[in-house]
């Protein structure tokens, strides 16, 4: 930028020297005479300006820098067309058509510098771009309750995380997000919010959540002054700093930062007896608006819009747009309130909008904004462009944002300290560092990933079966919920690009969108084991019932198990006792079984070899305390004893102990558990009429890795010392190797 300023001077300064040549030549000169921040060299007329033997009345070198000009204007044309087909952009609008449309690219407290908003992109005037100071902290409110809004915000803080330069302070009302250094993050209960709007009558998809912004004055600490508010379904393309600098051009008494909207909603003149609510104009899009809170308390902002509402729902009856319909209806009624931003800082992408005036370039995009209950798929021109962009965030990857700003520390952190002190102890020579270091990874975690509601049975009886996967296990999920009718807890390892992959696997499947009472909680992806244990307590602490059952992915629990696990609770006393019921693993070699529908089928099945205890030929330590002999005739529960190595797979309390994380992968991770829990005086009673199948499958990576990596088995075996004993499963390995 520097350099241009230069540039610009040296022309200037040259420019006072040559007397009678048309001003409208430099103006085009300065336009497009600069390739790569350089400007094209003119020394010759630069040698020529202080020298005595110049003068004004040469034709020719007026001549000359005349044809200089068309060849330069020629050239950036030419650069310019090449840029577009080498980066895939959309093609530009003629200049033409800008002169229709300067209402959308003028902000009206500063037009002289918005009017070339456009046509100079995402550059700025020399000099006149407002400075956002290093580490100033930008302030944006966000409301994202409800499940989709949960999973659309990740991906606008994405897009903002990944272009930005300054410490960010997240104002979220609702759902939770990830942590990232120089990113501060708050939450505001929506539940506690709804009485303030609920009296306003909505017709817009977004609910009762659509009006929330209305509050955010009285929501938001008092202390704070300013802040941008943004949309979920909003995606940036540069640095939200540029946005913040916006408020410094605020003058008066403007005190709302809004972009005109892009349709003709407004003008009323959609469909016959079309009757919107009453804007100014066009009207203004509220999926980004700059906030002066502290100006706005001052002028009574909660008076005034609720004064406006009532007196237009008299007539209106409900709102169309939510918020929208409020603030403009605000907005004519007092413009001065205004400050309208240039189109690019909120691109809409509905169907029949005038977007596609906001940008004649791909540099000129600022905020693209899916504000079409179509999303993705909004008729417009470059719509494939966007769409690639907006992809491009949904898959990448979050762990990649988590940077430090240099030179602005982030806020003190106690458990940031403590975490790094303990990292700092670790021997990073020591062979099974990268083991020890696993269990103080920090993943990020995205809690109800789909949408869930259920309320638990009021008897107090109720279970939850809970259990986790990768990937590669998806295609269990919908044989589950046939076989279990109950609630789940699910933690689901996955990357960012896996995440969208089950998404669209849920959505297409009608077994798994007919159940609301499965809970997905995504764990993303980080480091090289599999945190298998830290998965199980997380899908544990998100049970929502008294009691849970503590399964693997891989088995299929028997037909009506739900049902007799809750009569179990009771006749076992749980609620009043510290037991952990057993349900008998058993497990088949074929992958198509017809599922055994009673006891008596599933004793004949194994009386044929058709289905064999768990694990009996490779670890019949596992199971064996199960005692599967006696379980054949039982007609009641018996206790057994733990034993070393024992892993059955239980119903507990909610208030059982948590697994120890620090065992991943393959290896050990439910023997520590049951071993923690018989420590604990639970007694192991065996239910005599239930059972689980495991189905086969592929082996997974973590047990590949146990049986060829010698050094994960020793630091494996090191870690179990804290147990009293090295019980390892498939110890046949070990020897093997």
């Amino acid at each position: 930028m520097l350099g241009i300023c230069r540039g610009r001077r040296k022309f200037l300064a040259a420019s006072l020297t040559l007397l009678c040549i048309p001003a409208v030549t430099w103006l085009y000169l300065f336009a497009g005479s600069f390739e790569d921040g350089k400007p094209v060299s003119l020394s010759p007329l630069e040698s020529q300006a202080h020298s005595p033997r110049y003068t004004a009345s040469s034709q020719r070198e007026r001549e000359s820098l005349e044809v200089r000009v068309r060849e330069v204007e020629e050239e950036n044309r030419a650069l310019r067309r090449q840029l577009s087909l080498a980066q895939g952009r959309a093609p530009a609008p003629r200049r033409g058509n800008h002169s229709k449309t300067s209402s959308l690219e003028e902000g009206t407290g500063d037009s002289e510098n918005l009017r070339a908003g456009i046509v100079a992109g995402n550059s700025s005037e020399c000099g006149q771009q407002p400075v956002v100071e290093k580490c100033e902290t930008i302030h944006v409110a966000i409301v994202c309750a409800g499940y989709n809004a949960s999973r659309d915000v990740v991906t606008l803080v994405k897009s903002v995380l990944f272009h930005r330069r300054n410490p960010l302070h997240f104002h979220l009302i609702a759902d939770s997000i990830a942590e990232h250094p120089a990113v501060r993050v708050d939450f505001y209960n929506a539940d506690e919010l709804k009485s303030e709007v609920s009296w306003i009558p909505n017709k817009h998809y977004s609910g009762i959540y659509g009006l929330m912004k209305l509050v955010l004055t009285k929501t938001l600490p008092a202390n704070l002054e300013r802040v941008i508010v943004l949309d979920t379904d909003i995606t940036f393309a540069t640095d939200i700093a540029e946005l913040w600098a916006v408020f410094h051009k605020f003058k008066g008494q403007q005190v709302l930062g809004l972009v005109e909207n892009q349709s003709d909603w407004y003008l009323g003149n959609l469909w016959k007896n079309h009757r919107p609510w009453p804007a100014l104009g066009r009207g203004y899009n509220t999926g980004v608006i700059l906030l002066l809170l502290d100006k706005l308390r001052k002028m009574k902002w909660e008076q005034m819009w609720r004064l406006t509402a009532e007196r237009e729902l008299m007539g209106m009856l409900s709102t169309s747009l939510a918020d929208q319909d409020i603030f403009n209806a605000v907005i004519k009624q007092n413009p001065f309130l205004v400050y309208q931003l240039p189109c690019f800082w909120n691109v809409q992408l509905s169907d029949h909008t005038r977007s596609e005036q906001c940008y004649r370039d791909v540099s000129d995009l600022k905020v693209i904004h899916w504000n079409s209950p179509k999303k993705l798929r909004v008729k417009n021109k470059h719509v494939e462009f966007f769409r690639n962009l907006y992809l491009t965030f949904l898959e990448y990857d979050g762990n990649l944002l988590r940077r430090e700003l240099f030179g602005c520390p982030s806020e003190a952190d106690v458990n940031s300290e403590n975490l790094q002190k303990q990292l700092s102890e670790l021997d990073e020579d020591d062979l099974c560092y990268e083991f020890r270091r696993e269990r103080f990874t920090v993943h990020r975690t995205h809690l109800y990933f789909l949408h869930y509601e259920y309320e638990p049975a009021s008897d107090s009886t109720d279970v939850t079966l809970v259990a986790q996967l990768s990937m590669d296990r998806l295609q269990m999920l919908e044989a589950i919920c046939k076989h279990w009718e109950g609630p789940i807890s699910l933690a689901l390892y996955l990357s960012d690009a896996e995440a969208q992959q089950f998404l669209r696997y849920a959505q297409g499947s009608e077994v798994l969108m007919g159940r609301h009472n499965v809970a997905y909680h995504i764990v993303y992806k980080e480091g090289q084991f599999y945190p298998v244990n830290l998965l199980r307590n997380v899908a544990m602490k998100h049970a929502g019932t008294p009691y849970m059952f503590l399964s693997d992915i891989d088995f299929l629990p028997m037909y009506g198990l739900y049902e007799y696990l809750r009569k179990s609770v009771i006749q076992l006393d749980l609620a009043n006792t510290k037991k952990a019921m057993i349900v008998p693993a058993f497990e088949t070699l074929r992958y198509r079984l017809s599922f055994p529908k009673s006891k008596a089928e599933l004793l004949s099945m194994l009386d044929m070899g058709t289905l064999f205890t768990f694990r009996y030929h490779v670890w019949t330590k596992g199971h064996a305390p199960t005692n599967f002999a006696k379980w054949r005739t039982a007609t009641t529960p018996y206790r057994v004893e733990w034993e070393a190595d024992f892993e059955p797979y239980v119903v507990v309390r909610r208030d059982c102990p948590e697994y120890d994380r620090r065992f991943v992968g393959f290896g050990w991770n439910k023997v520590a558990h049951i071993m923690d829990a018989g420590a604990q005086e639970y007694e192991f009673i065996v239910l005599p009429n239930a059972y689980m199948i495991h189905m086969p499958h592929a082996p997974s990576f973590d047990i590949t890795k146990f049986r060829s990596n010698k050094q994960y088995r020793i630091c494996l075996k090191t870690l179990s010392r804290r147990y009293g004993f090295p019980a390892l499963k498939y110890l046949t390995a070990e020897n093997n190797s």
